[in-house]
């Protein structure tokens, strides 16, 4: 008798456990399906919002060059700084220019490549920086050093690739499910759900390892930076000469080299960048910096050019960085898929659906299974007390 209490003891502690699970469950798949969003919230707002796309008005329209832009946003908003122009990845979105105006507000402009013409403008926080706070740290904000949500959603990726190990090990002969996938689909709801749980998480197994490996780096890298541990190798920042510096008439501008030119010396400089980006000056000792990606697709390279001289003062390359700088900078554009255009992101994208979906029938086997057992574990429990009663009353009688 003892023995059997001990039993119910147990699998009514089982259960409970099994019921306090469920929130982390709900959490991961909030977590997979924000982050699945996040990855392709620009071309979200590129469906939702006209303004930031690059429509070409003919099929031979070639793209405008910096001086061009610059034109026209100093013509069309009078005493707005630039501070840089931006070429997206994707061809059919529109240049972004961030600019500031004399009342210290900042906007993000959207200029037609082709035309030049500004579509619109955007201040605060957008959508895609929204998602990507959501996902990325939940929105708790950066006070002293890295967020706590962020510690919170970067740990999720040990039990993440811990989960992928143990499946491999648990589901004997995985790569069955790549020669022969097996979904059925008339043998009820446990059947199917059991099935495309295993099936997605194979098909899933590169992808799960990314995101599990870019997230517990993620946790290492806040790790090192709450408690000061550097391992840059930038040096000290460029600055312009003072000999460099012209002196020019009150009101006037000084001389120097243009847009177009400092990302064609970019050019000339380091044949295999393609510039897609150009930093302008903050203040008579700042340089122009132009950046882009190079042979090495998932890290940006850039330069600091006199905007005096032309001449290329500073360059940060792939070669020029360290092992572990090289690995950091490689996690976030492989945790999202943000540098080989927009056909990666979709492939993203699905990866990410499917793992949201297979987080959701993990979940649903999971409670349909505890909820089964609680009920058989309370009609036990009912039929143990209705039987003592009755013995209990005949007892009585007998008395």
């Amino acid at each position: 008798m003892t023995q059997a209490k001990k039993v119910s003891k147990s699998k009514l502690w089982f259960l409970v456990h099994s019921w306090l699970a469920l929130p982390l469950w709900v959490f991961v798949f909030f977590v997979c399906v924000t982050g699945t969003i996040a990855t392709v919230s620009q071309e979200i707002v590129w469906l939702a919002n006209p303004a930031v796309r690059a429509n070409a008005p003919s099929d031979d329209a070639q793209m405008l060059g910096y001086d061009a832009i610059l034109e026209v946003i100093e013509r069309e908003h009078p005493g707005a700084v630039v501070e840089f122009i931006s070429r997206p990845v994707k061809s059919q979105f529109a240049l972004t220019a961030r600019v500031a105006y004399p009342d210290a507000t900042e906007a993000s402009l959207y200029v037609n490549p082709y035309t030049g013409q500004i579509q619109g403008s955007t201040s605060g926080f957008s959508f895609q920086q929204f998602m990507r706070a959501l996902h990325g740290w939940l929105l708790v904000p950066f006070t002293e050093g890295f967020s706590l949500g962020w510690y919170i959603v970067a740990f999720l990726g040990i039990p993440m690739l811990a989960s992928l190990v143990t499946g491999l090990v648990v589901y004997k002969r995985f790569w069955r499910g790549f020669l022969k996938p097996k979904l059925r689909l008339r043998q009820g709801g446990r059947v199917f759900w059991g099935d495309f749980h295993r099936l997605a998480g194979i098909w899933s197994i590169p992808f799960i390892a990314i995101i599990g490996v870019t997230s517990i780096w993620f946790l290492i890298q806040a790790v090192l930076f709450d408690n000061q541990i550097s391992f840059s190798t930038f040096g000290v920042p460029p600055i312009v000469a003072r000999e460099d510096i012209p002196v020019v008439a009150a009101g006037q501008p000084p001389p120097g080299i243009t847009l177009d030119r400092a990302a064609q010396i970019a050019q000339q400089t380091f044949p295999d960048l393609e510039a897609s980006f150009v930093s302008l000056p903050s203040n008579a000792y700042d340089h122009i910096r132009v950046g882009g990606r190079g042979a090495y697709p998932l890290l940006f390279e850039t330069m600091s050019i006199n905007p005096y001289t032309g001449v290329v003062e500073h360059t940060r390359r792939v070669s020029d960085r360290s092992t572990l700088e090289l690995v950091t900078g490689s996690m976030r554009p492989l945790h999202t898929g943000d540098f080989a255009g927009t056909w990666l992101k979709l492939v993203y994208a699905f990866f990410g659906l499917l793992l949201s979906m297979m987080v959701f029938s993990g979940m649903l086997i999971w409670t349909k299974r505890t909820a089964k057992e609680t009920v058989a574990e309370v009609k036990r429990r009912k039929s143990a007390r209705a039987a003592r009663a009755v013995v209990a009353t005949e007892g009585g009688s007998s008395a």
